[in-house]
This record gives C-alpha cells, sequence and structure tokens, in this order.
C-alpha cells in the first residue's frame, strides 16, 4: 500500500511517470524503509498502463463485494419499540432538548 499511495503523490504532484528512485525518496522523507524487490514488482506491472482505468477497474470490483455493516443496529431498537411505541420518543426529545440547553449555559455555539 505503501509504494502506491507514493506513486499516486507523486502523480498528483506532477510526476508523470514516478521512478523507483523517486518514490524511494518520498518514502525515505517520511523515515519509511523500502523494500526494492516489491517496488520494483509494483513499477513492473504498472508499466505501460493508465493509473485512471486501473483505478475505475477496481473501483467496479469493490462494488460487488458484499460489506454486510449495518445489520446489527436494528435489533436493539426493535426491542424497545414493543415494549411501549410513544413513551421512548418523549424521552429520547427530552434528552436532545436537554443537551441544545446545556450548550447555551456554555455561552457560546459551535457557529456562532
Amino acid at each position: 500500500m505503501r509504494y502506491i499511495a507514493a506513486y499516486l503523490l507523486l502523480l498528483t504532484g506532477g510526476n508523470a511517470s514516478p521512478t523507483a528512485k523517486d518514490i524511494k525518496k518520498l518514502l525515505d522523507v517520511v523515515g519509511i524503509e523500502t523494500d526494492d524487490e516489491r517496488l520494483s514488482k509494483l513499477l513492473s506491472e504498472l508499466e505501460g498502463k493508465d493509473i485512471g482505468s486501473l483505478i475505475a477497474e477496481g473501483s467496479g470490483k469493490l462494488a460487488s463485494v458484499p460489506s454486510g455493516g449495518g445489520g446489527g443496529g436494528a435489533a436493539p431498537a426493535a426491542g424497545g419499540a414493543a415494549g411501549g411505541g410513544a413513551a421512548p420518543a418523549e424521552k429520547e426529545e427530552e434528552k436532545v432538548e436537554e443537551k441544545e440547553e446545556s450548550d447555551d449555559d456554555m455561552g457560546f455555539g459551535l457557529f456562532d
């Protein structure tokens, strides 16, 4: 990852064709040691290819990967709503109002 990130940083900085020497120099600035074998393999894989099309191709592949997040939060909310529908909603509103009032007590707001 570090070699790809350095390569992309150099491209963004205006270097149209970063070399191994350029990448090593950049990584040395931040104290990261380089593995010459991995770096040369990356550069040989990228040789003659358009980085924009490679990123687009990779993004398309990531779109098909299931991420599975967000499913666990619904179960506790459903259990609380089954016990008494309106009462928990009122309590939540009261909490929000109390928090806003405590912000006013401090004498300043985030967007003032």
